[in-house]
């Protein structure tokens, strides 16, 4: 399929129509705006451009035409997304593009192949359905998520895929097989999976990219659980077990559950739980999170109730606290997974995912039952407790929790505001920040806000027929400011994101009227940001001069110091009197 398929389908759908078709959009001048679905917000940053076919949101920064959308939203690979498009256009596809599956189409042949040869597998394996059945798993539930099994021999996959005309690369690329070395045969190949029920890992379109695989017959030797390793098709940091049949019912009940593991997974889609993913032994990371908080902010964490699973569950939570989300843990029995506890006591898991806990209440109600004197408990409370309220985005939020902290412990409310406030602020990547450092960073955000928006609308009035301003002599206002040789730099630097600035500028400013006023005050804050810069660092070059005794620096440096103060002073007095 050449590339005019995709322009075809562009010509008959407008990208209004297709993303207005998933949320609320309302127009704002040429263009059109609403909530971002990729991200939480209240004001609408979320802008569509009929012109270019194309969507921008200023919160998250998300952005693309009608396939991505498609993609982001529905959880599709862009095949996926070129057949839903095509058939809603009612355009026929007569082949798919090469270029945009990079020669994937065939790694997807040998996963699917392989499934297919795991599933034949199981059904000649009795002991395997038999285990199945034992933990709860319905013949119906197998043949859903596609289980299979392969016996204990080194190169079954491997002769079977070799017979249908599969290579060694190809095998190897895609993790069901490993080459080993022996000096005097030289290299032979055998498979990664042996003797193992194999759990089929699915993308978000449905489409196998792994395996998971449970060893049948305990050997204390191997691994319980084997995974694939990572590959073209499978990346452990995006990929979560069930998501491809859980992403629709996260968005209807706007909830996610996750556990552990597979079996826990398959038991919860069983029995009605089909908002459930798993993490399937993997690190939780933000690309997962990111990609649930899409669906829904709220999460629900329901891990075995030993300390490995608490730890887990710890974790989990506490990126997820850190990026907004509402988080609530299940309180499991001891020595219960989900599985073992649906498998047994199906009310006790419903209670369970019924009454369960934010992630602070949680904590604060182990801690209270724990605790032995109040003493221990205060201590108990400023190590574990604290900490979360400090990833807490709404100053609500922390008041009510404080409120709740201080009548299940009698610590008085102040007390605990004195020792919240104490508490460093934290970067990504938990680095902790002076209040200086964070002072600098917000300053920095100002300057980059006020330095995009000005090249912007440069950028946007240049590619215009009918000017609402002069951009050139915009230019030279800023050069008057910074400069020529700074003024070449600041547009190089933003010519990469020149498209993305001019949707910017075209969706904020579409009235010449509020253009002009907005030029006006983005161009004192931008002069006197760079003033203060400059008062900064000449009043620190004073200090050094003061310190060394050099007179004359020093006078030089004091005039310069007085100067810029005029220049700020000049600035203030503009926008005061608004000319």
């Amino acid at each position: 399929m050449s590339s005019s398929t995709v322009e075809k389908i562009k010509e008959k759908l407008e990208i209004s129509e297709v993303v207005g078709s998933y949320l609320k959009l309302e127009k704002a001048g040429a263009n059109f705006k609403g909530k971002c679905p990729f991200h939480n917000e209240k004001t609408p940053s979320f802008f569509v451009s009929p012109s270019r076919g194309s969507y921008y949101c200023f919160g998250c920064g998300a952005k693309g035409d009608i396939f991505s959308f498609v993609q982001e939203f529905e959880g599709l690979d862009f095949i996926g997304s070129l057949k839903l498009l095509a058939e809603r256009a009612g355009v026929e596809i007569s082949e798919y593009p090469k270029e945009k599956d990079k020669g994937e189409d065939k790694l997807y042949e040998v996963m699917e192949r392989a499934t297919v040869f795991f599933e034949k597998g199981l059904t000649q394996e009795p002991s395997a359905k038999k285990y199945l059945l034992s933990r709860g798993i319905s013949e119906e539930t197998t043949a859903i998520w596609r289980i299979g099994f392969v016996p204990k021999d080194w190169r079954l996959l491997y002769t079977h895929l070799k017979e249908q005309g599969i290579s060694e690369k190809e095998m190897e690329d895609v993790g069901l097989i490993k080459k080993s070395e022996t000096p005097s045969q030289g290299p032979s190949w055998y498979d990664v999976f042996r003797g193992r029920i194999l759990f089929p890992i699915f993308n978000t379109s449905g489409r196998v990219i792994a395996f998971s695989g449970r060893i049948l017959e305990e050997d204390p030797k191997a691994p319980k659980y084997l995974n694939s390793p990572e590959t073209t098709l499978f990346l452990k940091s995006e990929t979560l077990y069930g998501f491809h049949r859980a992403k629709s019912d996260i968005r209807r009940k706007d909830y996610s559950v996750l556990v552990e593991g597979q079996m826990d997974l398959l038991l919860c889609h069983q029995n009605g739980f089909t908002n459930t993913i798993a993490s399937s032994g993997t690190a939780f990371t933000e690309m997962h999170l990111e990609k649930l908080r899409r669906l829904s902010n709220k999460l629900l964490l329901a891990f075995d109730s030993d300390n490995a699973g608490f730890e887990a569950a710890k974790k989990s939570a506490t990126l997820a606290l850190s990026m907004g989300m509402e988080v609530k843990i299940a309180d499991l029995p001891k020595g219960k997974d989900p599985a073992d506890l649906i498998f047994e006591d199906l009310d006790g898991w419903r209670n369970a995912i019924r009454n369960a806990k934010h992630l602070i209440d949680f904590h604060l109600d182990s801690l209270s039952q724990g605790a032995k004197d109040g003493r221990a408990q205060i201590k108990e409370v400023e190590k574990k407790i604290l900490p979360y309220l400090t990833l807490l985005s709404s100053s609500i939020e922390q008041a009510h929790f404080v409120s709740q902290i201080s009548k299940k412990t009698g610590i008085r409310e102040e007390a605990i505001w004195n020792d919240l406030r104490k508490l460093p602020r934290k970067a990504p990547g938990d680095e902790v920040l002076s209040e200086s450092a964070v002072v600098d960073i917000e300053i920095k955000k100002r300057k980059n806000y006020i330095e995009r928006r000005l090249v912007g609308i440069i950028f946007w009035q240049e590619s215009k027929d009918s000017l609402g301003l002069d951009p050139q002599a915009l230019r030279i206002k800023i050069i008057a400011i910074i400069g020529d040789e700074q003024t070449a730099m600041l547009f190089r630097n933003y010519e990469k994101m020149k498209e993305e600035l001019i949707f910017e500028a075209e969706s904020y400013y579409g009235t010449e009227e509020s253009l002009v006023r907005e030029v006006e005050e983005l161009l004192l804050n931008f002069e006197e940001d760079i003033f203060r810069d400059r008062f900064v660092m000449a009043m620190n070059e004073l200090q050094m001069a003061e310190d060394e005794k050099d007179e004359e620096k020093t006078k030089v440096l004091l005039t310069k110091c007085q100067s810029i103060s005029v220049r700020l002073a000049d600035i203030s007095k503009k926008r005061i009197g608004g000319s």
